[in-house]
């Protein structure tokens, strides 16, 4: 063979000068995002991200419940153009997803909060916004427009709910997510393990992680400093401090007062069982986000996939839920949705790419994962959300 037939069979990659976008280009699934991720941040700042409570048997069980799943396709179904969009909490998005509340957002990559906002935004998907944002509900509001959830872990200062209530009804926000699985913290061994910890009680090996990532650092001393915006006026927060705010004490008769306050959707996250979301349902909750806070509270908690199908017969056809916890891949999201779900929810997956590459990893994240999901529902025969979720229980099958 000639070297001209040669080069007509070889196409050279032309080389990607920038740096972010040469590294996100090589990551082609959540995995990939996460190892990118680990590499660029210290240990201490993304295994607070990547770990969770105790034995981390509830983090590692909530990936393997969604794959016990495996999938039964129809064959001969015309999926050309296959509608992923999805009908939840009251708005229609182009996939049924939704980007969870984290803490300490800027602790991974300086842009954020409001980078994940904006990628939500280009994606038309939600955007919640934690209590422990280290961005204020308001800039967030101003400086991306997408469907703006608020999360709110209810405090022992009711003047302090309230008041957090009030702004996000204030600066626009659609949806109240209520928390309630997090009245305590969990133990997180790894946080303790590696001193993220006030005062910082850091080992020799957690300092030479700290120094062997000096462009982390660069970004984070050019930026603001990190703390709880949400606070700003009221006494110090650290991150070991969040449990003494939160209120241990909390009823139904709570969730009904909001309920009477928010004027906007109200979701209830945290339950896993058709008791408690019946619960929900009764006190006037428009959805539920079924949740073991991703392995991060209590260890050994059922995975929250594993409750889908019972929830759903208890609160009916018109409730919407949600799920979280374990979701890595648009398979997952399908799995999901054919028990019964009407959307998921992601916090680590998004993360990832944060860590990874900023404002372009979340993008790359979601992109990764819309993808996935759209070839899943091809492969599987059907040609809407609303067609998966009917034919879900001929397309699984128990592992």
């Amino acid at each position: 063979m000639r070297a001209s037939e040669i080069r007509q069979l070889i196409k050279m990659k032309p080389l990607e000068l920038d740096a972010t976008s040469r590294r996100l280009s090589a990551c082609h699934d959540i995995a990939d995002l996460r190892a990118a991720g680990k590499r660029l941040v210290p240990r201490p700042v993304f295994d607070y991200v990547d770990g969770g409570a105790d034995e981390e048997l509830s983090l590692r069980a909530n990936s393997r419940a969604f794959r016990r799943w495996r999938f039964q396709p129809r064959a001969l179904v015309d999926v050309s153009e296959p509608d992923t969009s999805a009908a939840f909490v009251g708005s229609v998005a182009p996939l049924p997803l939704a980007l969870a509340p984290t803490g300490y957002t800027r602790m991974m990559h300086p842009a954020g909060e409001i980078a994940a906002a904006r990628a939500a935004q280009r994606h038309g998907l939600p955007y919640t916004l934690s209590t422990m944002a280290t961005t204020t509900i308001e800039a967030v509001a101003e400086n991306a427009q997408p469907d703006l959830w608020f999360q709110l872990y209810l405090l022992r200062d009711s003047g302090l709910n309230k008041e957090l209530v009030d702004r996000a009804a204030a600066a626009k926000y659609r949806v109240l997510v209520v928390t309630v699985d997090c009245f305590v913290t969990g133990h997180r061994t790894r946080d303790r393990r590696n001193g993220l910890v006030i005062p910082p009680e850091l080992t020799a090996a957690t300092l030479a992680s700290i120094a062997s990532k000096p462009s982390y650092w660069v970004r984070m001393l050019r930026s603001p400093a990190i703390d709880f915006a949400n606070f700003a006026g009221h006494e110090a927060v650290t991150i070991e401090g969040t449990g003494a705010l939160f209120n241990p004490a909390i009823t139904w008769d709570d969730i009904a007062d909001l309920r009477a306050r928010w004027p906007g959707r109200l979701v209830i996250k945290g339950p896993l069982g058709p008791a408690d979301c019946r619960h929900a349902l009764a006190v006037g909750a428009d959805g539920v986000q079924l949740s073991n806070h991703g392995g991060r509270q209590l260890d050994r908690a059922v995975p929250s996939v594993n409750t889908i199908a019972a929830v759903r017969e208890a609160v009916g056809p018109d409730m919407s839920v949600l799920v979280d916890s374990g979701i890595r891949h648009g398979s997952d999201i399908a799995v999901a949705l054919a028990l019964g779900a009407d959307a998921c929810a992601i916090g680590r997956a998004y993360l990832y790419g944060l860590m990874a590459g900023g404002e372009p990893g979340v993008d790359r994240a979601l992109d990764i994962l819309a993808a996935q999901f759209k070839r899943t529902m091809q492969l599987l025969g059907v040609r809407s959300v609303a067609e998966l979720r009917e034919a879900g229980p001929e397309l699984l099958v128990a592992g």
